[in-house]
């Protein structure tokens, strides 16, 4: 079936294509957003808008990591011991050849320097030292082996975590240029929701998730399944905001007019992944408003599946997964090849039970994965990660979890 706008709803695309596309969206919409100036403390989830550089050295000085003495490892012992300590707080004195001077933890060397003896290495008789052999560079942080002048260090549409702060303060960088989050407005469609015949479950997590992922959100409420009106109010949205976020109305249905309404305002970049559940997700650009649109499916479990996995590098820039190992609890199969399957799992003490799974808490399905049930079952939220797997799987086989902690940050 191909839409108004051209697109071809038979062209199912694997998750990761669609989230390596949408991650190449952001990298041409990132740009678009304005810049503000923030402190460290406030740069969790901001992507920068420039790339930063190392503007010096560090450490600026070669520094001692033990307590000891510093002199060149290359001089001969006995050395004579200086009328000098060297502490953090100090500038590095000069020493000459064959001579060494009493320095702290994390004081400078002396330019000459280049190693330190620990101080129960050390014997030190009428000021003159001797002690074990040393290498160069022996307890010592040495200048520039941190950071290189110059070297590039985050680049531009980067997400930075509140760990970069460390850096950043080292380098004596106090604020930083990042791009304005994206402005994100949801819409709910559904007779039934707008009618308050069903709870809107989807609205208040995708809302948690983009403002997770550093971003904002609004709620704005719901819309029937007229297609004028769907149509009418995600053209206004679309000129409000950055990015316009529906649930439901995303598959083929006679009233699941999201999709159409979509091609209308502008291109649809593809509808439907391969991933169970959460297949019919669409992303689209709205170059007239000046916005990008996410239509996510309106069962709640696969809403958050396919969020999670394809629409969120478009908010993080990232679409890597860090995983857990874990041993399956039960046998799950797969019914219908070509997929790829989210599987829900707790955890407990490197074991992964199917949440779903007839033995497990929650019963959905006796051994064959059933998406379609699960998707609708908020219990199985209660998961603490998902499987994703294009096969069944088998009891007591190593599998790779996701924990819901990786996805929601």
């Amino acid at each position: 079936m191909t839409g108004a706008g051209g697109h071809d709803h038979d062209d199912l695309i694997g998750w990761d294509d669609g989230a390596e596309r949408v991650q190449d969206l952001r990298e041409r919409w990132l740009s678009r957003l304005g810049t503000e100036t923030v402190g460290l403390g406030e740069i969790a989830g901001r992507a920068l808008a420039e790339p930063i550089d190392a503007p010096t050295d560090v450490p600026a000085w070669s520094h001692a990591t033990m307590d000891g003495f510093a002199f060149d490892a290359t001089d001969d012992y006995p050395l004579s011991v200086v009328d000098a300590d060297v502490f953090p707080e100090d500038d590095p004195p000069r020493i000459e050849s064959g001579e060494a001077v009493r320095i702290a933890t994390g004081a400078p060397l002396p330019p000459s320097a280049n190693a330190v003896l620990k101080r129960e290495e050390a014997s030190v008789d009428e000021g003159q030292l001797t002690g074990t052999d040393l290498d160069p560079g022996t307890y010592v942080y040495e200048r520039g082996s941190n950071v290189a002048e110059g070297e590039r260090l985050f680049a531009a549409g980067e997400r930075l975590g509140p760990k970069d702060a460390i850096l950043l303060g080292d380098l004596g960088i106090e604020r930083v240029t990042v791009r304005e989050r994206f402005d994100v407005g949801l819409l709910a469609t559904g007779t039934e929701i707008h009618e308050g015949r069903h709870t809107d479950l989807d609205s208040p997590m995708l809302a948690g998730l983009v403002r997770s992922w550093g971003h904002d959100a609004t709620y704005e409420g719901t819309v029937p399944d007229e297609y004028d009106r769907v149509e009418s109010r995600i053209d206004a949205l679309a000129h409000e905001y950055d990015v316009v976020v529906t649930t439901g109305g995303t598959s083929v249905g006679d009233k699941d007019y999201v999709i159409r309404a979509l091609e209308s305002l502008g291109e649809v970049l593809f509808h439907r992944v391969r991933l169970r559940p959460g297949k019919p997700i669409a992303v689209a650009e709205l170059e007239a408003h000046d916005a990008v649109a996410f239509a996510i499916p309106g069962k709640p479990v696969g809403a958050h599946a396919v969020t999670s996995l394809v629409a969120r590098p478009f908010f993080t820039g990232s679409a890597s997964l860090s995983t857990v190992s874990a041993e399956m609890a039960r046998d799950v199969a797969i019914t219908t090849p070509g997929f790829a399957y989210a599987i829900p799992v707790t955890l407990d003490d490197g074991t992964a039970m199917p949440l779903g799974h007839a033995d497990s808490p929650l019963t959905v399905y006796e051994t064959a994965f059933d998406p379609s049930v699960l998707s609708s079952s908020t219990r199985a939220t209660r998961a603490d990660g998902f499987v994703l797997t294009e096969s069944g799987v088998d009891r007591d086989e190593t599998v790779e979890v996701v924990p819901y902690s990786v996805v929601e940050r």
